[in-house]
């Protein structure tokens, strides 16, 4: 289906189906409502683009099935404004509702402030809505597709979506 405006988006995730937003399409989502919090200048205030990692905190999310709590992906990061921000009730309900889903680490898994490429709050690096079926993240699992890329762990994202979604189709059936 072509999603072709922002109200289209929007329709789409209230009725349930599965969105993901990668970058500036995370930031996106959290400006028209969808995910809450925002996106700002990187701490530093200069772009970044290099490898990170990051821990997986919800295993059983629509996007991370395939990947055990605590289990760590690799995936590039290139952006300006990816500093994720929220109020403290704001985290407090995220983090009491398991919407944080994935946390920048070292390569070993520990959450640091030198694991976090644009000083993000409490590392975050992505979250979902409260129904579990829009996703944010600065990562690009896009660009984590193929080992000779330097990772194949954005396919597990994606493969997680395509599951989730045969998994509701079968249920429709």
């Amino acid at each position: 289906m072509a999603i072709t405006s922002v109200a289209s988006v929007v329709q789409e995730a209230r009725n349930g189906r599965l969105v993901i937003g990668v970058c500036n399409g995370f930031q996106i989502l959290c400006e028209i409502g969808l995910l809450p919090g925002a996106l700002v200048r990187n701490r530093s205030l200069h772009f970044v683009c290099q490898m990170v990692t990051m821990r997986v905190e919800v295993g059983e999310s629509a996007f991370t099935h395939g990947c055990p709590q605590g289990s760590l992906l690799r995936m590039p990061v290139a952006h300006g404004e990816g500093c994720y921000f929220a109020d403290e009730k704001t985290l407090r309900e995220l983090n009491e509702r398991r919407q944080i889903i994935l946390r920048y680490t070292t390569p070993e898994g520990r959450a640091e402030a030198s694991a976090n490429p644009n000083g993000s709050i409490e590392n975050i690096a992505a979250i979902c809505n409260r129904e579990g079926n829009v996703f944010g993240l600065m990562p690009h699992p896009d660009r984590a597709c193929e080992d000779r890329l330097g990772s194949a762990d954005g396919l597990k994202i994606f493969q997680s979506m395509m599951e989730t979604i045969e998994a509701k189709q079968a249920q429709a059936a």
